[in-house]
């Protein structure tokens, strides 16, 4: 895991704190993988980095009133994966400033670690909280246990908050995370049957 990110370290120096303390893979909940797969990239498991499909949609929706459909985020796992990682956030130009080395980098993820170190990597470094980083921190916070203990509702509730979790607040629950982490819910019982993510959230 990389010793410190330029998100966390905007965190830090902007007063939101750090709280962060990775985990390896066998120790977080199957549950928070299922619920991470099914709430922000569904087509993790088989695609090569980049969800086509829902790029189009984004690139296509020029209106700033439509608001994209749950789980239909044009960034994959693996594109916020290099983003959280290597680069750095922000909208606007440094959005458009982001993309080419984003682009990069996730194919080198993709080449190199593979799907599940990138679904690790992934789970530790993203921001699930005001200065909270990875699953392991979340669920101290939030729940007073460990990631590997997560039940189903509490991992689909850290979840639900990822789009914007400086905002969407998980404890005291937000109408939004309450909103997403039913519909999570629901995609992971859809979700929790298909073979390619079942040998995924399995892999040793």
């Amino acid at each position: 895991m990389p010793p410190i990110t330029i998100t966390q370290l905007g965190s830090w120096i902007s007063g939101n704190g750090l709280k962060r303390d990775y985990v390896s893979w066998n120790d977080i909940s199957a549950n928070v993988k299922l619920a991470a797969i099914s709430g922000e990239d569904q087509l993790f498991p088989v695609h090569n980095g980049f969800d086509w499909k829902a790029i189009d949609k984004s690139l296509n929706n020029t209106s700033s009133k439509n608001k994209r459909p749950a789980g239909a985020a044009a960034s994959t796992i693996s594109q916020q994966t290099a983003k959280n990682v290597f680069l750095f956030q922000g909208e606007g130009v440094l959005r458009y400033m982001r993309k080419p080395p984003e682009a990069v980098y996730t194919k080198l993820i993709e080449w190199i670690w593979g799907k599940r170190r990138i679904l690790e990597v992934y789970l530790n470094t993203s921001e699930m909280g005001k200065g909270i980083f990875g699953i392991e921190a979340a669920a101290q916070q939030y729940f007073h246990k460990h990631a590997k203990d997560l039940s189903r509702n509490e991992a689909a509730e850290i979840i639900a908050c990822l789009p914007n979790p400086e905002i969407y607040a998980v404890k005291p629950i937000s109408r939004f995370v309450a909103w997403k982490s039913r519909w999570i819910l629901r995609q992971m019982n859809n979700m929790q049957s298909d073979k390619n993510v079942i040998a995924l959230i399995n892999k040793k």
